[in-house]
Order: C-alpha cells, then structure tokens, then sequence
C-alpha cells in the first residue's frame, strides 16, 4: 500500500487536525468540551470527536506512536474503509462504555483520545494472526472458558495501562472489542 494512502497516517493526520481546533477553539468560539464523550444525548457528535481528540501534545504523541506500531502492519490486510470503521466504531464504542460505567459509578466526567481504538488494533492484532488461531483451536475450551479467557486478557490490558487519569474501563474495552474483532477477521483475511 501506498503510504501516503495509509489509513493510519490519515487518523494521525485526523488527529493534528483535531488537536489545532482543539488549542485555537476559543477563537472560533469552540469550547474543549465541545470534543469529549461526556453525554451523548446532549452532544451526540462528541461521540466522533472524543475518539480523535486528546487532552494535550503529550497525550496525541504517545497514542500517535501506539498507532503506528500496530497500524501499519494491520492496514497492509484491510480495505482503508474498514480500517477506518473498525477504529471509529471501535474508540466509540469504548468512550460510551467507560462513561456509563463511570456515570453507574457516581463519578462522571467525559472521555478524550483514542486509546480503546488503538487496543482494539492490538487486540486484533494477538487473535487474528494465523499463531494465535492454531493455538486456540487446539485447546478444547467451552465457551465459558473462552470468555473468562478473554475477560483475563482485558483485566491484564486495564492493569498494565493504569495510571492518572486513563480511561481504563475505555482501554479494557477495546481491547476486548478487539480480540473479538480478530477472532471474526473483520478487517479481512
């Protein structure tokens, strides 16, 4: 693939774009809220939004650079479509997650970045790959089995992403989403 054509410099692209409406908002009379998943009833384009928009350069340069390391091989067995729909579908899905259960919880607030898309990449990274497929069929697991499997593999992806301020019920999500995505191929081959 063409790397100028790249579905993941594109999102990182998206990204910039985001980022300086983000910094110069105030000018155009664009609020920081204006980008955060925080009640979707109310600002449903947020929904988008949050998934591209970080909470400073800091946080866009480290997701940044976790996107291109599974990004580029991943995009190289992808139409750019479904490269694009499975990380927006993905990041959003996780961004309405961690704000239910922050909300069922009593704590609020919204959710910025794209850090449940990008562990959906590598979620499907690990279970898509020809390895890990011929692994698992040949343990004979229940379906029970499988899921706890899973629901470990997302506890350890939370746990080791911890820290101030991370969306964590976010990251686990993804994640989750993404082992899925990977078991069902849905970025292709």
């Amino acid at each position: 693939m063409n790397r100028s054509g790249s579905p993941t410099l594109q999102i990182i692209g998206v990204f910039l774009v985001v980022y300086i409406l983000q910094a110069f908002g105030g000018l155009i009379g664009v609020s920081a809220g204006w980008f955060a998943l925080a009640v979707p009833t109310v600002q449903p384009w947020t929904i988008v939004t949050s998934v591209y928009a970080h909470s400073g350069l800091n946080h866009l340069i480290v997701n940044a650079l976790a996107l291109v390391i599974v990004g580029l091989p991943l995009e190289r067995f992808s139409t750019r479509f479904r490269f694009h729909g499975f990380f927006l579908v993905t990041g959003a899905i996780a961004g309405l997650v961690q704000i239910t259960v922050m909300d069922l919880l009593g704590s609020g607030g919204g959710v910025l970045g794209a850090s449940g898309a990008i562990l959906a990449l590598y979620g499907y990274m690990i279970a898509g790959n020809r390895l890990t497929g011929g692994l698992l069929s040949r343990l004979s697991l229940s379906r029970r089995s499988k899921l706890l499997l899973l629901g470990i593999a997302a506890t350890a992806v939370v746990i080791l992403t911890a820290g101030p301020g991370v969306a964590l019920v976010a990251h686990g999500t993804g994640f989750a989403l993404g082992l899925i995505g990977g078991r069902f191929k849905l970025l292709g081959r």
